[in-house]
Formats: structure tokens, sequence, C-alpha cells
């Protein structure tokens, strides 16, 4: 089984700004303490969120309390609907819509109370996760689609009279609450990650590890802390010259730093609850993403996205985030027509061995794949372009994952 490469980690950032050995030893260092951190952090998180779930679901069996929600959620809609025809440069985006809508009446107002109050408040805290991550992490999936696609996007979600008010909302706004630096999606998502689409240059690359090993996505997850931080993607624009995404890169993470400053200046316990965990959480989350939308890849050719790049399609698909390939290959293309576009580039996905997995998203990709390691799993759900027995499946799952068979 290959074992972590630090040659091909983002520890390489560090190696790009002529780091000498010392400097190198205390930053890696410290992205491993990040790394832990990350975990620790998102562990109570997450319990709440998977726990409050299961509450939900109990409470949805009353059909009394079913119904009045089912209402109020129809209700809802129908407001957001009529909204988006008035606000919205395309009325397709009315899911994004309502991500924004939502946060912005939950999470926004108890940061604000929870800064008027000063000393931190353990309802306001559970609540504040709560509107952030959701049931079972679902907002924080909407939220990522949603920034994902706005980040694409030459002018935002919002028609020309509120795009002045509203422009980029989710990630020069509510990306604030979530530890998303400003322009880690419009500049070093769209002008690193897609023009290296996860290549041996990319700072999010994952061929140097193992995807089938714990230990490796722990040195994987402590790497990328440098991208979370805007770091490593400034190192890449300055060794490609590309000194107007670097000035970009420099300003977000100037006003992002900024703010968390101030507000650990203003109380460092709110600071910890409210901003520290929120980055360390999506440091965790994040890493799991690039993790698996590239974690099969084709060391014969680390260059074709088209081998590189997975599919996962279940019927929480918000946004067809699922169809990650067919972003890569048509990234200006409107998530609604990516369904019609994976049709139609079939014969080349043939070609290139692109893997597409049926009932599983990336979450459980990553449960199957990296934490249970049960191949069984995902050779049930893969589906291949040709006919294959289930050895064959666990065959090739083995061999794009850098998992040695004997």
């Amino acid at each position: 089984m290959e074992i972590y490469n630090a040659e091909l980690g983002a520890s390489s950032m560090t190696m790009s700004l002529g780091a000498k050995p010392r400097l190198l030893f205390f930053c890696r260092g410290f992205a491993l303490l990040m790394g832990l951190a990350s975990m620790v952090a998102a562990l109570p998180v997450a319990a709440l969120s998977f726990g409050c779930h299961g509450t939900a679901s109990l409470l949805g069996r009353v059909r009394p309390l079913r119904d009045a929600y089912e209402f109020l959620s129809r209700a809802y809609d129908r407001v957001l609907d009529r909204l988006a025809q008035k606000i919205l440069r395309d009325s397709r985006d009315t899911p994004a819509l309502r991500l924004m809508v939502s946060l912005s009446l939950t999470a926004v107002p108890i940061f604000a109370v929870q800064l008027v109050l000063g000393k931190p408040r353990l309802l306001l805290v559970i609540a504040f996760y709560l509107a952030l991550y959701g049931l079972k992490f679902q907002r924080f999936v909407r939220m990522f689609s949603a920034s994902h696609i706005e980040a694409h996007r030459r002018q935002g979600y919002f028609s020309d009279k509120w795009d002045k008010v509203f422009g980029r909302y989710l990630e020069f706004f509510l990306g604030y609450l979530y530890g998303n630096i400003p322009e880690l999606g419009r500049t070093a998502h769209v002008c690193l990650h897609h023009r290296e689409n996860s290549g041996p240059d990319d700072t999010r690359n994952t061929m140097g590890y193992d995807r089938t090993s714990r230990l490796d996505f722990l040195w994987y997850l402590s790497d990328n802390i440098w991208t979370v931080l805007g770091l490593a993607p400034c190192a890449y624009f300055k060794a490609h010259g590309d000194e107007k995404n670097r000035k970009r890169m420099l300003g977000g993470m100037t006003r992002y730093y900024a703010y968390f400053g101030a507000v650990f200046i203003y109380d460092w316990r709110i600071g910890t609850m409210f901003v520290l965990v929120p980055i360390l959480c999506m440091n965790f989350i994040n890493a799991i993403t690039a993790w698996v939308q590239h974690a099969f890849c084709d060391s014969e050719h680390p260059e074709d996205y088209f081998a590189n790049s997975v599919t996962a399609l279940d019927e929480v698909n918000f946004m067809n985030e699922g169809y990650h390939l067919c972003h890569h290959h048509r990234a200006s293309l409107h998530w609604t027509e990516m369904p019609a576009h994976f049709e139609r580039i079939r014969d080349r996905m043939r070609e290139a061995g692109s893997l597409v997995f049926r009932d599983l998203d990336f979450m459980g990709l990553f449960v199957e794949l990296t934490l249970f390691r049960r191949m069984d799993v995902l050779a049930e759900k893969l589906v291949p372009w040709e006919p294959m027995n289930h050895e064959q499946r666990l065959a090739l799952l083995a061999k794009r994952t850098s998992l040695r068979t004997p």
C-alpha cells in the first residue's frame, strides 16, 4: 500500500516559498496540529447534527407535527418562488435563494445576539451550529453546493438591481460564518483547481495518498489547512506569475483575518466557539469533499480529469453537485442541465474509465472508502461501463485508489 508522500502533499506550499528545513518542520507540525484540531472540533458538531436528525425523525412520525411542518414548508416555498422571479437572474436558482434566506434568518441574528450579549450562551452556540450545519450536515452540503456554483458565475445569483446589495452573498458574507475565506471560491477554486483539474500541481491533489487509508487522510486533512487559510493558493499564483489572482487572494485573506482577529479581541470565548470551530470544521468537511471527488485517480494519466473526477448520484443531490465530472467538463453550464450533459459525454467517459456510483453521496463515499474501507459496498454501487463481476469491480477500485492487491 502506498503511503503519504510529503513531496506531493500541500507541504509543497512551503517548499514553493523556499522554506528552510527548520521552517518546513514547523509548518508540518502546525499543519498536523490543525488536522487533529479539525477532527476534535468536528466531532461534537457532528454528534449534535446527527443527534438532532434522529430526534427530528422521531418527531416526524407524529402526524400533526409532520403535517404542520409540510404546510409551513410549502407556504415558505411559494413565497420564495414569487420572490425569486423578482430578484434572481435565473429563477431556476431558487434552491440557493432558499438557503440564503434561511441562513440570514437564523445564523446571522444568532451571531449578532451573541455579540450583543457578550458572554457565550450554550443555547446560542447550539442554535448557531444547527443553523450552519443543519441535520446530518445537510445545510452545510447545500451551502457548499450553492457557494460552489456562485463562484463560477461571472455575476452572482442576483439580478442587476439586487446584485449591488447582495452580490456574491454566499461567499462574501455568509461564508465568514462558515470559516470560508473570501476568494477561495471565485479565485482559488475557479482559477486554480479548475485550471489544474486535481492534477499534480493542484493544491488539493490526492495522488500522493492512499485514499483507503485513515492515516493518509489525516495527512491530507493536515495539508488542506494551507488551502483553507489561503496560503497555498497564494503560493501557487506567485509561482505561476499570476499577480492579479494573488492580489485577489491576499485581499480576501486580509478581510477574513481582520474579522477573525476582531471577534477574538472582542471576546476570545466567542471567537473560539463562533469563529475558530467553524473554520476547523470547514477544513475537515472541505478535505473530505476534495478527497472523494477525485479519489479514483489513474496513475498512468494523472492529468486526465475525465479519469480522475468521480460522479456520485443519489436522491439527495443538491443542485446536482454529484455530477462532478460534468462540472469539470463544462463549469459554466447551468446546474439543471448537468444530467443531460452527462448523457452527451457518456462515450468519452467510457473511454477514459470514469467512475460512476449510484445511490451514494460524497459523504457516504468517504465513509465506505476511507473510514470503514468497505470496498464490497462500493463495488455494489459502482456502475461499470462494461459487464464486470464483483471481483473485477474490486480490482478496479483497488487499482484506482493506490491500494495494492495480492
